[in-house]
């Protein structure tokens, strides 16, 4: 991409919805400065106006995104961050990479690397914490699952099946299960106590790229990739009737990379948003499936990840113009801002 020119940049941009009522341009003019030097692959919310960054320039970055300022940048990986996790309320901070392995930060500490977990035989793409912090669990293109533990480093429980190409995982919040999207079309549930399936979804047509569980762990989303408008959905699955599809959300013309909830709102209807390859990010109405509005990045390149940050912000990251604010204020029409640019 290139070597950053200068420390602080201009923000002039901002994105509005497609749908929905015409509104004046709103002209912002704020310095921030640079997160990344290149692609980004993963954005995740540590709190409401701190989020986590990686990708291909390797670093691991802790952003205001507020206030626009980096607040750290820890360097450790010697290959692409490919996912990030953070444990709620802690300092805590997971990252998986192309070099196989996981490394533990501390926000509170130095830029070394606090844990590292190695035995994975390829990238790795999918990490989750557990519900009380000690277990963490990893899955890679190498068709293995594995459980650690978080102090030690120590690798509990391994299990690989055939064609298990991991490509993200959930950890049910307060509970044993996890969840796991593959290459090979399926959705896994996994048991933490006997690291063994305990169901299986049917296959879908496409890969499934990414998955992500409702507040209350009623229903599971996950994505899909496809090309041409061929495949490209998000899918709402019912998490108490396993394997039973409640709703498609159809739209993005090239492969849905990320799909989550939106917190609740009081009085609101419940909202779903997905990101995808086409470079837009799509709203849907998460019981009736309509796609309330289509916000379109020209440039961007694919949107590969969404990252919740309250009931009213989310974040996205791109390959191309780094991050962007989704403002989803009730009353008014959704908006993209920049917020990061590398």
């Amino acid at each position: 991409m290139g070597k950053l020119q200068s420390k602080f940049r201009p923000r002039s941009d901002l994105y509005k919805a497609k749908e929905g009522a015409e509104l004046a341009p709103v002209h912002q003019v704020v310095q921030y400065e640079p997160a990344h030097t290149d692609a980004i692959n993963c954005v995740v919310s540590l709190t409401s106006d701190l989020c986590v960054s990686g990708g291909h320039d390797q670093a691991v970055v802790v952003y205001d995104w507020r206030a626009g300022k980096r607040c750290k940048s820890f360097q450790g990986h010697s290959r692409e961050i490919t996912k990030l996790c953070c444990f709620k309320g802690s300092s805590l901070i997971f990252s998986a990479s192309r070099d196989k392995t996981v490394l533990m930060w501390d926000l509170g500490r130095d830029t070394e690397p606090v844990q590292e977990f190695c035995g994975h035989e390829l990238v790795v793409n999918g990490i989750a914490v557990g519900p009380d912090g000690s277990k963490l669990c990893t899955g890679s293109r190498d068709n293995s699952m594995r459980l650690w533990d978080i102090e030690s480093g120590e690798c509990l429980q391994k299990n690989t099946i055939s064609r298990n190409l991991v490509t993200h995982l959930c950890w049910v919040p307060g509970s044993t299960s996890i969840v796991q999207t593959s290459e090979d079309k399926t959705i896994r549930v996994w048991d933490s106590r006997t690291w063994q399936v305990t169901n299986t979804f049917p296959a879908k047509q496409y890969i499934q790229t990414h998955c992500d569980i409702s507040s209350n762990c009623y229903h599971l989303l996950s994505s899909s990739n496809g090309f041409g408008g061929q495949g490209c959905e998000a899918t709402l699955w019912d998490l108490r009737q396993p394997g039973c599809k409640v709703a498609e959300y159809r739209g993005h013309l090239q492969t849905t990379a990320c799909c989550v909830f939106v917190p609740p709102r009081p009085g609101c209807p419940a909202l779903v948003v997905s990101s995808s390859y086409d470079s837009s990010v799509k709203i849907w109405d998460q019981n009736t499936a309509a796609c309330l509005y289509t916000l379109t990045l020209d440039g961007s390149g694919p949107l590969v990840s969404l990252a919740p940050c309250d009931s009213s912000s989310l974040l996205c990251a791109s390959f191309n113009t780094g991050l962007h604010q989704l403002h989803l204020d009730q009353g008014a029409v959704p908006s993209l801002t920049e917020v990061a640019r590398f």
